[in-house]
């Protein structure tokens, strides 16, 4: 029978994420925390993408606030609960930021597109913005501006996954680039969801990338030279995600008809890299 714990770590492994190769440096404590948690949004964000029936995933996701509020009540049942419910108390894992997970991906059954970039911000803070700052308090956090640069760094690399995942979530007739950035550069949406290339299109999305490099920069300048050993994990996911930005700006944008990727080797090169020679 599998334990949670099992439960958590193939579900992680089984994502084929950057945040896998970050967490393999960590302390045992910590990396079952982490894994746990992040099994936790792997979860709760599946059932928006799998699930294709809308009132099915609102319920799916109506039982995943109720397993939430139960399990910070004493009562977990789901086996990612039953791995991260002894962790929360060590590492302040609060039950609100679970929630807003949960908010985050209610939203995307609720909205499929953004008007301009703060209502974007709003969805990114939920979906990314939250898990930033808990995955900053996991990993060691004494500082009080950590939060704002784990916060502004879960912004980047939300921003990368929508880059990278333009046609993937126009198959699902969803555009996360802002309505009036679309307009801006004269980029109408039927183009996007057929995945029809052109310079605009290209235009469109450098505006894109400049705007999450900057987020990198800005996040990065945030971060306390005391909590810099510590938040290492958070570094090795930004060395990776940065690089996959650069192979996607360096490719031309060709993110419509494709999902580009970074081996599993080089994602523990550069994991690896910021670990051994503290730098990105």
């Amino acid at each position: 029978m599998t334990t949670p714990q099992q439960y958590v770590q193939d579900k992680a492994a089984a994502a084929g994420s950057s945040f896998y190769y970050a967490f393999r440096f960590l302390a045992a404590d910590r990396r079952a925390a982490i894994t746990a948690f992040y099994a936790f949004c792997r979860e709760v964000d599946d059932v928006v993408d799998e699930v294709s029936d809308a009132s099915v995933a609102q319920s799916k996701l109506a039982w995943w606030r109720t397993e939430v509020s139960n399990a910070f009540g004493g009562r977990p049942t789901h086996p990612v609960m039953l791995a991260l419910m002894p962790h929360v108390g060590a590492f302040g894992i609060e039950e609100r930021s679970l929630q807003e997970v949960i908010q985050g991906c209610q939203m995307d059954l609720e909205q499929t597109r953004y008007l301009d970039f703060p209502g974007l911000s709003r969805y990114c803070h939920l979906v990314a913005g939250v898990v930033g700052e808990v995955a900053a308090r996991i990993f060691g956090q004494t500082q009080e501006q950590t939060t704002a640069y784990a916060h502004k760094l879960g912004l980047a690399f939300q921003l990368t996954n929508i880059i990278r995942d333009v046609g993937e979530d126009a198959m699902r007739g969803r555009i996360y680039l802002p309505v009036n950035e679309l307009q801006q550069f004269d980029v109408k949406a039927h183009e996007i969801l057929n995945r029809q290339y052109s310079e605009r299109f290209a235009a469109l999305m450098r505006f894109q990338a400049e705007r999450a490099q900057r987020l990198y920069d800005e996040a990065l300048a945030l971060l306390p030279t005391e909590d810099y050993r510590a938040q290492k994990p958070g570094l090795m996911m930004a060395s990776i995600y940065r690089t996959l930005l650069s192979e996607i700006e360096a490719d031309n944008f060709q993110v419509l008809h494709q999902r580009v990727s970074l081996t599993p080797l080089r994602k523990l090169w550069l994991a690896w890299k910021v670990q051994a020679l503290g730098r990105m």
